[in-house]
């Protein structure tokens, strides 16, 4: 059994750690793994389950997901209350628990997986993801779904949107299809910066020191069965894509103007 831990506790924190130590101690036989996003990043957190649960592994993973902004209400909470937690099983047999914040769960849903609440309790600790969580992920990685409820109503990812920036800087967006024949020069305008880059079939199909705009390494099966998903990536060679645009955050729009201004 693997399990994959997508947080936003920070690279090399304690708290990725801890969580590990307790999914351990519930689930021995597992193998664990950890992806960080940034603090309160929901759409790069759905983004990174998404790849995860619908790419090729073993079937009887686990995704785990937390990144709780706790941004749904704005009025005081109390006993360190914030967005439940929920769980999906695809047909593949990997299932995938994480709190239903934001786009966290977004990408799976629009593909037609079911996302159901699970009846644990969303209160009780500031750090529900190690004290309040884990039980109910190792009792349904154990086949028992008593805890699932009703299916959650979840909202649509952010479309032609930056959906997860790597370690390169490289910039996979949400765009799964080209915005112009290969070949043509465009300008990408993310926030207040724009930057021609190249329309491609390949990332690296540009010079060294351009910048593409073509399918990148990431996407996965269409929900009503047409084929793959495959998204487009900013890809700078030699460089970083999202150093030159500043470094945006995922669900920033990204915009195609052809021809470039």
């Amino acid at each position: 059994m693997l399990v994959t831990v997508v947080a936003d506790y920070g690279t090399g924190d304690l708290a990725f750690a801890e969580v590990c130590q307790r999914l351990a101690l519930l689930l021995p036989e597992a193998a664990i793994t950890t992806v960080p996003v940034a603090a309160f990043d929901t759409v790069g957190a759905g983004f990174c389950v998404a790849q995860l649960a619908f790419g090729e592994g073993p079937s009887d993973r686990i995704v785990y997901a937390n990144v709780a902004p706790r941004q749904d209400l704005d009025d005081p909470r109390a006993d360190n209350a914030g967005e439940r937690l929920a769980a999906a099983r695809l047909d593949s047999g990997v299932l995938v628990v994480g709190v239903a914040s934001g786009s966290s769960l977004s990408f799976l849903a629009a593909e037609g997986v079911p996302v159901r609440a699970v009846e644990v309790a969303d209160r009780g600790s500031q750090f529900r993801s190690r004290d309040v969580f884990p039980a109910a992920l190792a009792a349904l990685a154990r086949g028992d779904d008593s805890l699932l409820g009703e299916e959650l109503t979840v909202g649509p990812p952010p479309k032609q949107a930056v959906g997860y920036i790597d370690g390169y800087g490289n910039i996979k967006t949400t765009w799964d299809h080209a915005p112009a024949p290969a070949g043509t020069t465009v300008g990408v305008r993310i926030g207040e910066v724009s930057v021609a880059a190249t329309v491609s079939d390949g990332v690296f199909e540009v010079p060294a020191g351009t910048m593409s705009f073509a399918p990148g390494s990431s996407g996965w099966p269409r929900g009503d069965g047409s084929g793959d998903r495959t998204f487009y990536e900013l890809l700078s060679r030699g460089g970083s894509a999202a150093r030159l645009f500043g470094d945006p955050l995922p669900g920033a729009s990204v915009e195609i103007v052809v021809p470039p201004v």
